[in-house]
């Protein structure tokens, strides 16, 4: 193993870093509103608006994220409505077809996560802020959005992971991030076991702080889940003794 050479591969790969949660954070964050507006849109009622985000969160999540990104950076272009649309200028930059393709599919996904926090929310709680008076938007703003993002976090938590992951795939319409620069180096040097180990561990060390940010958002947002001292059993012991 040569670690000059896997020194140098880093320092090579570093430059990707910023584009790669670019596209994660970007995706994550602008997908987080789309996946809680089709979530409302599941648990509405009304049987056309259902349908629609069935349909979406069907198409989405059966399909693999590859075929999507191909199919918006190459797929678009051949419709002539679009050249001519005032979204061409944005739809023509591999940079936003890639983040739209992560955003469209990650909403998918982190919809149902949300949906099912929302289930899980006590029907107790939601009546208690009825009875003192909340209206309907604070309802849902103060007790139903919170308590469902804090019961749904750890599995949107795996789902932000998967997203830093899936930004790879963004090479392919040939971003330069972290697997973009990974290909370049993988052809001049023929050596790719060691230009992957240093990817797969610049990988690891993103993930490994995302991880730590979210058990740590999570141990904020749970105090009631703390193990709490009885200081009626210490004061009790202590007189006893």
């Amino acid at each position: 193993m040569d670690f000059e050479f896997l020194r140098d591969t880093l320092m090579q790969l570093l430059p990707g870093v910023p584009l790669t949660l670019e596209l994660a954070i970007g995706s994550v964050a602008l997908g987080f509103f789309l996946a809680l507006l089709l979530a409302l849109m599941r648990l509405s009622g009304v049987w056309i608006l259902d349908t629609i985000a069935r349909l979406y969160v069907f198409a989405f999540r059966g399909s693999p994220l590859l075929v999507q990104m191909f199919l918006i950076y190459y797929g678009l272009g051949q419709f002539p409505a679009v050249r001519e649309s005032v979204l061409w200028p944005i739809l023509r930059e591999p940079y936003w077809c890639a983040l739209l393709s992560l955003t469209l599919c990650t909403a998918a996904y982190a919809s149902e996560i949300i949906r099912g926090g929302l289930l899980s929310v006590p029907g107790g709680h939601i009546e208690a802020a009825y009875a003192c008076g909340m209206t309907r938007q604070k309802v849902f703003r103060r007790i139903i959005l919170p308590v469902a993002m804090r019961q749904a976090l750890p599995a949107y938590g795996n789902e932000m992971i998967s997203m830093v992951k899936s930004t790879s795939l963004a090479s392919i319409i040939t971003l330069m991030e972290i697997t973009g620069i990974v290909a370049g180096i993988i052809a001049e040097t023929y050596r790719a076991l060691e230009v992957f180990l240093v990817a797969g561990a610049l990988y690891l060390a993103i993930n490994l702080v995302l991880t730590r940010l979210l058990q740590w958002l999570e141990y904020r947002l749970t105090p009631h889940l703390r193990p709490q001292q009885n200081l009626s059993y210490v004061k009790n012991t202590r007189h006893a003794s």
